[in-house]
């Protein structure tokens, strides 16, 4: 190990009275916040607005809570976007802005597309900003959508601009819808997708759809993710994807049917929403870390509710086909502090070469080689007293493992102590993976953002050691990274 290198003094940001408060992740100021909306950037900033219960710390009245960030790390809290009025509950939707001034609202008007709820019946509309988000102005004419009468589920608008018109996808039960439309008024229907596609054991919400490169070359196709209410990869919710092309009208994937693509193998990772007009042309996503078997009843005080950090989307071919691969953004270089590396050298069993290290808000990047006889090697972090999460490759059965059965409370919900599991081809008989601890997460990207893992834990705050173990033969550490993070900065 070289010896640590520190840009500054670690700080703190840590209450006693509410120790799971992530110390990077994005959480509202306090009481409940689940799914992401109206994410855009405008002139400097990114804007994230989410489902939020200002007056209790479980699910009810939505409103549309708000924040800016300028490097998608330290973020801004602003007052409550949306409101909920005599005409429903505002539930999920997008923002654009309208850089040609279709809507009649305004030149570079902010416009949010989100959907009312009112006694379960659905409708979309719109509200629109001229002072860069600051003050909303409902649409005197809405809904731009009514509700088609024939419907149980009709939400989550994600509208964006395609070529010549507008698009908006749309959830109705096990199906998504596309409309389309010259000025965000009025809109007509241009097809649907789903009938049987993918996973439909759950309601499908959220949904989002763009086009990325594939392999960063000439070729590209469009990616359609869909949160699933029920029935995902870990229990519960879950996000899948297919993968396709689309004709500014309508999608059409270039799987069979029965092939179910899931997003992240964990169990807290659902609604996930893109950045439109992002700066770079980067594709970045983040997602509520939580899972309805259990959202409602986490052990956590004044707030509930968390978002993953940024994720920067690509699609790359694998012996598979395509797949979509996540890789956290750069931005959160900026939070490295401390830092411990290893040359390479080989790991026995009974040997924990981070004996005496400690930390809840890490950054751990490695790459191991497989040597004959290994049975499973990783990580345990957040170890203390009867407490641990264990990240670990499975050698024989090709998974990757994450085990939070002794994370910490566990009690609360009996779905909660799980195991979750992933697929993990080693490539050159390489694996490589790359970790984010927080005080109330994990976060495991292999193989480059291939397979992913995400999943809460709540550790007594005591529990900060971390362990790097090999069983039944030694493994070749190539080469490992540990950060110290510092906390992000929210602010109001």
């Amino acid at each position: 190990m070289t010896e640590p290198t520190a840009r500054n003094d670690v700080l703190q940001n840590q209450n006693m009275h509410d120790m799971y408060r992530p110390e990077y992740h994005f959480t509202p100021p306090s009481n409940w916040m689940n799914d992401p909306n109206g994410m855009v950037f405008f002139e400097g900033e990114y804007h994230l607005f989410y489902q939020y219960n200002p007056k209790a710390t479980v699910w009810g009245p939505m409103h549309w809570g708000h924040a800016v960030s300028k490097d998608l790390i330290n973020w801004q809290h602003l007052p409550i976007a949306l409101h909920p009025d005599e005409q429903g509950m505002i539930f999920s939707g997008s923002a654009v802005v309208d850089w040609n001034n279709s809507a009649g609202f305004g030149e570079k008007a902010l416009i949010a597309i989100f959907t009312y709820n009112k006694d379960h019946l659905e409708t979309q509309n719109l509200a629109f900003s001229t002072d860069k988000a600051r003050t909303w102005t409902k649409y005197a004419d809405n809904p731009v959508i009514a509700h088609p009468g024939n419907l149980n589920d009709f939400r989550d608008p994600k509208v964006f601009w395609h070529e010549d018109h507008w698009v908006m996808c749309l959830a109705a039960g096990d199906t998504i819808l596309f409309y389309t439309s010259t000025n965000l008024k009025q809109w007509e229907p241009s097809g649907s997708f789903g009938g049987g596609y993918g996973s439909t054991n759950g309601v499908w919400e959220t949904p989002d759809l763009f086009k990325i490169p594939l392999d960063d070359g000439s070729d590209s196709r469009w990616v359609l993710t869909v949160g699933v209410g029920n029935g995902g990869p870990a229990g519960g919710s879950g996000t899948q994807y297919f993968i396709g092309a689309f004709d500014g009208e309508r999608f059409v994937s270039e799987n069979p049917r029965e092939v179910i693509l899931w997003a992240d193998h964990g169990a807290d990772y659902y609604a996930p929403q893109s950045w439109n007009d992002e700066p770079n042309s980067r594709r970045m996503m983040l997602g509520w870390m939580s899972n309805w078997h259990y959202a409602k009843v986490t052990p956590t005080f004044t707030w509930r509710g968390v978002f993953s950090i940024p994720r920067e989307l690509s699609l790359t071919q694998t012996t598979n086909g395509i797949r979509l691969a996540h890789k956290p953004v750069r931005e959160l270089e900026k939070l490295r502090n401390i830092h411990y590396h290893w040359r390479p050298t080989a790991i026995q069993p009974g040997l924990n070469l981070l004996d005496g290290l400690q930390g809840k808000a890490l950054e751990i990047a490695a790459e191991f080689q497989i040597a004959k006889n290994v049975k499973c090697f990783g990580f345990c972090v957040r170890v203390g007293m009867d407490e641990r999460t264990i990240i670990s490759y499975r050698v024989k059965e090709k998974t990757l493992q994450l085990d939070r059965t002794l994370s910490g409370k566990v009690e609360f919900a009996d779905a909660f102590a799980a195991v979750h599991s992933v697929e993990l081809q080693p490539v050159d008989n390489l694996i490589s993976l790359q970790i984010f601890v927080d005080s109330s997460s994990i976060e495991v990207f292999a193989n480059h953002g291939l397979a992913v893992l995400t999943d809460c834990i709540f550790p007594s705050d005591h529990s900060q050691g971390l362990e790097l173990f090999t069983e039944g033969g030694q493994v070749i550490l190539n080469s490992l990274d540990i950060y110290q993070l510092d906390p992000a900065k929210f602010h109001n």
